[in-house]
């Protein structure tokens, strides 16, 4: 079994930032891919950014430029740098890891979700 610890989210104002940070726990040999989404209100979730084992990243339009994604392998930890926010980015935001459990076996699990209100 795997847990996932999310933290940082809050209120801030419009320009403002934020850092969240996502941390793994539990029996697994390590992880693939981390990944953070978002849910606003009466909207789908949707992916924001991901990061893979050999540190390649993508982002969605709406964020690019404006949020890094980053991890630390030695802590099992993935973090989401979250700048020049707007009302727009208000949402739920999740961590999802993809972890190996076995040679050829992957699972995935997510966060309990953190909020992110961006409000003057």
């Amino acid at each position: 079994q795997v847990q996932l610890v999310e933290s940082g989210g809050g209120l801030v104002q419009p320009g403002g930032s934020l850092r969240l940070s996502c941390a793994a726990s539990g029996t697994f040999f390590s992880i693939n891919a981390m990944a953070w989404y978002r849910q606003g209100a009466g909207k789908e979730r949707e992916l924001v950014a991901i990061i893979t084992s050999d540190r390649n990243t993508d982002y969605s339009d709406s964020v690019k430029g404006r949020f890094t994604i980053s991890r630390d392998f030695a802590k099992n930890t993935g973090y989401l740098q979250m700048n020049s926010l707007q009302p727009e980015d208000t949402a739920v935001y999740y961590c999802n890891v993809n972890v190996r459990i076995g040679t050829f076996n992957f699972r995935t699990y997510w966060g309990q979700g953190t909020q992110v209100t961006v409000s003057s």
